[in-house]
């Protein structure tokens, strides 16, 4: 992966009030930090221009590999829309243990800022629809639709 590539991509056959897009990466840190940063993006033009100001930590366990990617994506919404806070991912570690599925992030960020965040869409939520995380090519792949 070259350092311009993105580990997502933006798909256009879904409705108007929908986004989708598809994450990858090569185990699933890389692959929950690719799609919490497409839905960052979504919400923001100029990601790079969050400064890590604010750290949070984000712990959450789901008997579902794709359930916890669901609400991990969730909760980051919930963030910017309880706190303002717009946030990225600076390490995640996710274990298997019993037949469940734990995520530990650390996510760095600030509040929102009209004057320097370019702002495009309001994420409202991450859809059921379509969601999926699937292995692919010896990565993970993940694929979500946002109501915006």
């Amino acid at each position: 992966m070259t350092v311009f590539e993105m580990p997502y991509k933006y798909l256009e056959d879904v409705g108007t009030a929908d986004i989708a897009f598809e994450a990858t990466g090569r185990d699933l840190p890389q692959l929950f930090t690719a799609a919490a940063d497409a839905t960052l993006n979504v919400m923001i033009e100029n990601i790079e221009a969050i400064d890590p100001r604010e750290m949070r930590r984000v712990e959450l366990e789901n008997d579902k590999i794709d359930m916890l990617l669901f609400d991990f994506l969730q909760e980051l919404i919930y963030l910017k829309d309880a706190e303002r806070l717009l946030l990225r991912i600076r390490d995640a570690q996710i274990h298997q243990k019993e037949g469940a599925y734990f995520l530990t992030a650390t996510a760095a960020g600030e509040p929102l800022d009209a004057a320097r965040h370019q702002q495009r869409a309001d994420v409202k939520a991450v859809t059921l629809h379509d969601f999926r995380v699937e292995k692919a090519n010896g990565g993970w792949k993940a694929t979500a639709i946002l109501d915006i």
